[in-house]
Formats: structure tokens, sequence, C-alpha cells
């Protein structure tokens, strides 16, 4: 068999597509392995170049193909779709993801491999996110049931106590419907105690990481997004400036440029959304501080901006400035100083456009 350079891996639960080619770029093998066939495999195979798709199981086979000793990239699923001839079969995503790999501007947006600590600090943010949503839905729950009994309660999860203590008490409220009543507010103590847990869980791990201690130092982070950035951006090297790392994260105007006019509207959302709304009520809560009159952390620049514009918008653009501030800190192994802080560089004219 002539010498395989690259093999692209279509993954699955149980069945993993290959898909390899020679020097001259003809394909040279087309195989189909079972997961408990894949170590032995790649055991045996010479130390190639191959590409997976980046999802929640590629990082451990990448780890499991780099102990045999071959290269390992991760593609992004976006930047390998463009490349499938025709039609949806393991075998084409196969063949697209051993050709994307191969393209410089594809390279350039490789996923790097998580390790097991990695994916263990990123697994401990996403269950706290799981279960806020689990309380929110709890709380919509009682909320929802509650008003079709004529009890409505303002917005804000300390109006839960009362609200269920006057079901209790209502007589019109028939039997059946309190002990369902009881059955969410039962559920909802197990999510509080359950989400107290994590958030001790989450503050060990704050305390112990040497990136998040120094992130928690920018005003408008607190332990939570300076963990959550120390658990998800496992390379910060890879963007090529701060405002690279802004875009990764949804924060920068969409472009929609044409005949040489320059368009530019919202902010993308793209990436990571928890992060990024981390980010933003973050910046929010300095923005009320302002208002109540403290400006004692406020730059010359944020001042200004609030005279003239929403507190939503100037509220993402300072997430704009806080992500470009991360990543350089994140680069330079620097601790934040509040003085350059305040007289970094602006965002450009295109934050100011951004919708709230």
């Amino acid at each position: 068999m002539e010498k395989i350079i690259r093999i692209g891996i279509d993954t699955s639960k149980s069945v993993f597509q290959l898909h390899g080619v020679n020097a001259s770029e003809e394909p040279v093998q087309k195989k189909q392995l079972r997961r408990s066939q894949l170590a032995s495999w790649f055991a045996k195979l010479e130390p190639t170049k191959i590409g997976l798709e980046a999802c929640g199981g590629s990082h451990h086979l990448a780890r499991m193909l780099k102990a045999l000793g071959h290269e390992v990239v991760l593609v992004p699923p976006q930047h390998a779709k463009p490349y499938v001839a025709r039609g949806k079969n393991d075998a084409a995503d196969a063949e697209a993801i051993c050709e994307a790999m191969s393209r410089p501007k594809v390279q350039k947006r490789f996923v790097p491999v998580k390790t097991v600590d990695q994916q263990a600090a990123q697994m401990l943010v996403q269950t706290r996110e799981q279960f806020i949503r689990r309380r929110t839905q709890l709380s919509n729950a009682i909320r929802g049931y509650a008003a079709e009994f004529g009890l409505v309660v303002p917005k804000g999860f300390f109006h839960l106590e009362p609200l269920t203590a006057r079901l209790e008490e209502d007589a019109d409220v028939p039997r059946l419907a309190k002990e369902l009543f009881r059955l969410h507010k039962s559920e909802m103590a197990q999510v509080q105690a359950q989400l107290r847990r994590i958030d001790a869980m989450l503050m060990a791990f704050h305390k112990h990481n040497e990136l998040s201690q120094r992130l928690v130092r920018i005003p408008t982070l607190g332990p939570i997004g300076a963990t959550m950035l120390a658990a998800r951006v496992s390379d910060p090297e890879r963007f090529k400036s701060g405002r690279d790392f802004a875009a990764w994260m949804g924060l920068t105007p969409k472009d929609h440029s044409t005949a040489g006019k320059r368009r530019t509207g919202g902010i993308t959302r793209a990436g990571d959304e928890a992060l990024r709304s981390t980010m933003v009520v973050g910046a929010m809560a300095i923005i009320q501080q302002i208002k109540r009159g403290n400006t004692r952390q406020a730059s010359p620049w944020l001042i200004e901006l609030l005279k003239r514009k929403p507190p939503k918008l100037v509220a993402v653009a300072l997430a704009n400035k806080t992500a470009r501030i991360v990543w350089k800190l994140m680069v330079s192994g620097e601790s934040y100083n509040a003085r350059k802080g305040k007289h970094a560089p602006q965002p450009d004219a295109d934050q100011l456009k951004q919708a709230a």
C-alpha cells in the first residue's frame, strides 16, 4: 500500500469512516472501523497526520491517537462542510475532513486538543449552567401554574417562597394542585442545594488556578467569568489579536458591506453564548455602579459613552474591550493594571454601532 500522508476520520458512537490520501492527493485508503478496532489499527500504521471533526468526544480520540505517535488536528465542523462534494454520508464526510485539513485557511482554525483537566473544568462550568436552566424552568412552571389560580408575583427567586406559602393557604386551590406545587418546591430546593455545592467546587477551582486569579482582577469579571475563561480558552495564541478573540466570542459587528460601502450591523453572536452572556452581564454590573454615582472603576471613555449611547449597547462595547484585555493578559502572562486598563486603546467606531 502507498504511503498515506493524511487521513480524515468521520466519527460516530460506534463506527468510524476513514479516508486516506497519498502524496499525489489520490485516495489510497477508504475503510470503516468499529470503535474497538480503532486503536489497534492505528497502532500498526506509520505516524501520519490525522484529522477529526471537532466535537465532544474528539478530544479523547485525539489524545489516544497522539499517544500512538500520530499528529492529530481537530477541524471545526463549519469549515469541513464546504468540502462535502455531494450528498451526505460517512464516506463523503471523511473525504471532506481530509480535504479541509489540507487547506491553509482551515489550518488557522484548528481547534486545540484539550487535556483531561481542561475538560473536567469545562464540565464543571457546563453543569452549573444546566442547573441554572433547570432552576429557571422550575421557577417559570410554579409562576405559570400559580397564575392559573389567580396568584401572580413580581420577578425574582425571593418571591417564590411567599408564593408557595400563599398557594398552600389558599382554599380555592385544589388539593391535587397543592400536592403538585409541593413537588415543584421540593425539586427547587434540591436544585438550589446542588447549585451551592457546584459553586463551592467552582470557587475551589478558581482559587487554585493561576490564570483565573489574574483575570478576576479585571473589574468586569467575577470568579465565574474568570473560571469560564480559564476553562474554555486553552490556546489564546491561536488568535492574532484581541479583536480576533472578541470576534470568536461574537462581540464584534456583522459585516454587510457591498459595492465599496461599508455597513455594519449588530454583533454576530458567534461562539460560546454562555461566555459572551457572562461578559456582558459583568459589563452591565459596572454600568449600574456608574449610574449610582460610583465612578471609581470607570474610565473617561466609558462615562462619556454612557452619555451618548443606551446602557445595553455600552455594555456590549465594554464586554468587547474586556475581551481584548483578557486576550492580552492570557498571551503575555501579565496581571491586570487598573491604570493601563483605563487608558487602553478603545474599540473602534464600529463597536459603537452594535445592537444592544
